[in-house]
């Protein structure tokens, strides 16, 4: 063996003993403990709070634009119109409603998670104003999100929908009240949580709320089957906590040794023997 190639695993030994001490530089992405990004959520408020109002009644919205006919995205944020309404700013998106369609019918909501750590992300809560032909509310509503983890993005997300009722309706309007802006999401799955030790230990476990903030993807259309089943099975809180599966059981099936059983068939306090009749 040459000089040269036993020169050249010991500087590569060299090298990987020299970042040892930054942990991070040997951990998948995956596995590494989150950056200091920032409070990205109250940066996004700044800018919606500093940015000047398009639109401050329901007549100064053009709805030009047709509902989709199935769930499209739509992205919110910077570069995007601003609207005034009862004081509070927020981005929006406005809607023509289609005249033909049998009612009643559901439109389908899905908010994405917005942030790239689950522990700082936070969800665009939409609102939803219907509108007459003559631009005058007919309902309006928060929209409750649920989160139904899917096997695709299609099915991943904090899903909502409405009923469309009125045969009045004819524009559809979807902004973030100040309502939505301060609530919150309950998520089932927590974030990532590192420890300070040497060995990071990850938290995958439990549950929390994810915050709802200004801006973010939002997908809206008529619904579909693909949409109806996440929404109908989505986890809109958490579920109460029971007293296990065999005292369940033992509630809904008698068992032989049980009181009620003892009593319905005539038992006392005599053994399984005396309980059966001779021939």
């Amino acid at each position: 063996m040459t000089h040269r190639s036993l020169l050249l695993p010991a500087l590569l030994l060299g090298a990987l003993l020299a970042g040892c001490h930054n942990v991070k530089t040997l951990l998948p992405p995956n596995f590494r403990p989150p950056e200091d990004t920032g409070n990205t959520r109250e940066e996004a408020m700044q800018r919606l709070l500093q940015a000047t109002p398009c639109c401050s009644s329901f007549a100064d919205f053009s709805y030009q634009r047709m509902l989709p006919w199935q769930p499209q995205k739509f992205t919110l944020g910077s570069g995007s119109m601003v609207a005034n309404l009862n004081g509070t700013h927020s981005y929006f998106l406005a809607f023509r409603l289609p005249v033909d369609a049998k009612l009643p019918y559901r439109v389908a909501l899905k908010s994405e998670l917005n942030g790239r750590w689950l522990h700082s992300s936070y969800l665009f809560a939409p609102t939803i104003v219907l509108l007459d032909a003559g631009f005058q509310p007919i309902r309006s509503k928060d929209i409750d999100l649920c989160e139904h983890m899917g096997w695709g993005e299609e099915t991943t997300g904090a899903f909502g929908s409405l009923s469309i009722e009125s045969e009045k309706a004819r524009y559809l309007l979807v902004y973030s009240s100040a309502a939505q802006q301060s609530g919150q999401t309950y998520w089932e799955q927590s974030p990532a949580a590192f420890s300070t030790k040497a060995t990071l230990n990850m938290n995958s476990t439990g549950s929390f709320s994810v915050p709802h903030g200004p801006d973010g993807s939002l997908w809206i259309g008529m619904m579909n089957s693909t949409y109806a089943k996440a929404v109908d099975n989505a986890i809109c809180k958490k579920a109460p906590e029971g007293d296990g599966v065999l005292s369940t059981l033992r509630t809904v099936l008698p068992t032989p040794w049980s009181t009620d059983h003892d009593t319905h068939n005539g038992g006392g306090s005599g053994s399984a023997g005396d309980q059966v009749s001779s021939p």
